[in-house]
């Protein structure tokens, strides 16, 4: 599978079950993008509309592949998983970021900026929740409101 592929190259983010991504390319495919170059895939966003709150879109996953980082691609992505009519009512965005992960922090940060929104951030998971495993921290980044489908076009 090759968004599995893709995230194990990324050695910030945590790698998933290849079951679970095709869950996610299936049952959220709504909320789901992918990027190709040349027949590779080189980037993905998955996310989904959590049930109890219907105008939010959680960001599961966003993956660059390295040769194709530092060219907004990630910033691209985002702005297309807002533009499909599966997230026309969304007004805010969120994420769960580990403090560490400075390429998460910077692309939400981006988005706030190219939709003039609010960015707020809270405690959702500690080391401990994480048991026996070396996780970090999670924080959870919640971006907006902003009117749903806006974009101003500025590149963050």
């Amino acid at each position: 599978m090759r968004m599995h592929a893709l995230v194990d190259a990324c050695a910030s983010l945590d790698l998933n079950s290849p079951y679970a991504y095709l869950l996610l390319c299936t049952h959220f495919r709504n909320t789901c993008v992918v990027a190709e170059r040349e027949g590779m895939l080189v980037g993905f966003l998955a996310g989904y509309r959590p049930p109890d709150a219907c105008d939010t879109l959680f960001v599961w996953q966003v993956a660059v592949a390295g040769a194709a980082r530092g060219l907004g691609l990630g910033s691209r992505l985002l702005d297309a998983v807002l533009a499909q009519p599966a997230c026309r009512d969304v007004a805010y965005v969120e994420a769960s970021i580990t403090p560490s992960n400075a390429a998460s922090w910077a692309l939400f940060r981006a988005l706030a900026r190219r939709r003039d929104a609010a960015c707020h951030t809270r405690p959702l998971f500690t080391r401990q929740d994480f048991g026996a495993l070396a996780h970090e921290e999670e924080q959870l980044l919640r971006i907006g409101p902003f009117e749903p489908g806006r974009d101003t076009g500025r590149q963050g």
